[in-house]
């Protein structure tokens, strides 16, 4: 899984500063409805519901929102709605591999996006198979370092260590915890990560989100900031699709590539 932490840092800087908060709303809105469609409507019974809505919460998706994918994904009222999940995969600058997740109710749409995306950013689709068999499906839950906590009327910060998460977790089956800067990562198997997580809030400990993720099992190094700037060019394209839901790529920055960018930030 090399690369991941790295290269999940630098993007995650990046889209703390993007202004793309509609096209965020709508993913994780989307994946409310998706959740609800598939697992039914209550979240009590429903732990990918659950998390859809804890993480659309976390990043101000209103409640009112909220609610209305829930209805819509468990088919309550005329706008219903039904979506397909797509992979798509490519190649991208310096042959690194990129792996396109989609959630659409329309597949030409879908598909004409991404190639559009892909080509006119100097990428390749790839045949499939060919990428994704580079990747691992990983369950992936995010826990912040610095935590706000309530005593009486007064908030006070805390910061969470990464042996008091493996200390958390002891039983859950965790396979790896990246430190992500301001974050840490709990990698497991899919099947684990609601267990994972609920350790997690037993402890006393908040978490960012839970998802099922797509993590590389071998890194693609890259040397260059003009290498880095285009896979990112190309990614931002990926994204601007509604279609699109998640773009997972096996980028790794080289140590003295991610020591140049992170002296800048």
């Amino acid at each position: 899984m090399a690369g991941h932490s790295k290269w999940a840092t630098t993007k995650h800087k990046k889209a703390v500063i993007d202004a793309k908060r509609g096209k965020l709303f709508a993913k994780l809105v989307k994946n409310v409805e998706v959740a609800a469609r598939v697992g039914g409507g209550d979240p009590g019974g429903n732990p990918a519901l659950y998390d859809a809505i804890q993480k659309a919460k976390k990043n101000s998706v209103p409640n009112d929102n909220i609610d209305r994918a829930v209805k819509r994904g468990s088919g309550v009222g005329s706008d219903a709605v039904n979506y397909e999940t797509i992979m798509y995969e490519a190649y991208g600058p310096d042959g690194v591999a990129i792996l396109i997740e989609c959630l659409t109710d329309n597949r030409n749409r879908a598909v004409s996006d991404v190639r559009v995306a892909v080509t006119r950013n100097g990428g390749t689709i790839a045949d499939g198979g060919s990428v994704q068999r580079l990747f691992e499906r990983k369950g992936v839950v995010t826990v912040a370092k610095k935590q706000e906590v309530e005593e009486g009327r007064k908030t006070t910060t805390r910061e969470v260590t990464e042996d008091e998460l493996l200390e958390a977790t002891l039983e859950a089956n965790v396979e790896d915890v990246n430190d992500n800067g301001d974050e840490f990562e709990l990698i497991c198997d899919p099947n684990d990560m609601v267990e994972v997580r609920k350790a997690v809030q037993a402890a006393g400990i908040d978490y960012n989100s839970a998802d099922v993720s797509f993590m590389p099992s071998f890194g693609q190094v890259v040397t260059e900031r003009e290498v880095v700037e285009k896979i990112e060019k190309l990614v931002d394209a990926l994204e601007e699709s509604d279609d699109v839901q998640n773009v997972y790529t096996n980028v790794e920055l080289s140590p003295e590539l991610q020591a140049a960018i992170e002296a800048e930030d």
